[in-house]
């Protein structure tokens, strides 16, 4: 989508990766649950490529793999830890969020081959009021007026993370930054070549005021507000997107 990841001529044909089955857990899980802001939230940084399964007792669950690296930053991918668990064959294993269709998929991936920090940053983003908040241990410290999905490319409600942090070149469409989201469209499947993904970003070449719905389903900043965010803001933190 023009505002979006697919901004960036590099995010065209490019599948973000990994999805797990149905049944990992229902699509769009959270999306009408408020949004709990906690002081912290554990990350796993990937050192390797790791398989996700669905469920621990179940070896046949496998259904794709997590890549170590992102694929427009070649950062490593950083997930955030839901869930802990240690099999009968003495195997630690974490629940992490995973992005892609479905949204709010979670899935198990072995702890092995993981380095686990902690985040304190937690964005939220209300639709309705078209505010983009940001907290640090659980206190607000900005509030921004953001523009959202029109009517008929709604921006997706749900649990969300940031899977990269994006410089976008001076004549790009939403430069000067983009945080690509896990989250994806659930009107466009695919855009311009790319997967439908969701982004927050800035309205460089795009335009548009701050406050109102005419987006593809992506939220866009002021420029300032969108490069403060991004100095601040890391791949892995989580971002809630509400109606309220």
């Amino acid at each position: 989508m023009r505002d979006g990841p697919a901004l960036l001529r590099a995010w065209a044909g490019v599948g973000v990766v990994a999805a797990v089955a149905a049944g990992a857990a229902a699509p769009n899980a959270g999306a009408h649950q408020p949004p709990v802001v906690r002081p912290t939230q554990e990350l796993a940084r990937l050192l390797t490529t790791h398989n996700v399964v669905s469920a621990l007792t179940a070896r046949d669950s496998h259904v794709r793999s997590v890549a170590a690296w992102r694929p427009i930053t070649g950062e490593h991918t950083v997930l955030p830890v839901v869930g802990h668990a240690t099999t009968a064959d003495g195997v630690h294993w974490l629940r992490v969020m995973v992005p892609g269709r479905p949204n709010g998929t979670t899935g198990w991936i072995a702890r092995r081959g993981t380095v686990l920090m902690r985040t304190s940053w937690h964005i939220v983003v209300r639709t309705f009021s078209r505010r983009l908040l940001v907290y640090r241990r659980s206190r607000l410290v900005r509030s921004f007026t953001a523009i959202v999905g029109k009517p008929s490319t709604p921006t997706p409600h749900g649990r969300f993370f940031v899977e990269e942090s994006v410089r976008m070149a001076p004549g790009s469409a939403g430069a000067p930054f983009a945080l690509a989201l896990s989250a994806r469209s659930n009107v466009l499947q695919e855009f311009e070549g790319g997967p439908g993904q969701i982004a927050i970003h800035g309205v460089a070449n795009l335009g548009g005021a701050p406050g109102t719905a005419i987006s593809h389903g992506c939220v866009r900043l002021a420029n300032r507000r969108i490069s403060w965010l991004a100095a601040h803001i890391a791949p892995g933190v989580p971002v809630d997107i509400a109606r309220g």
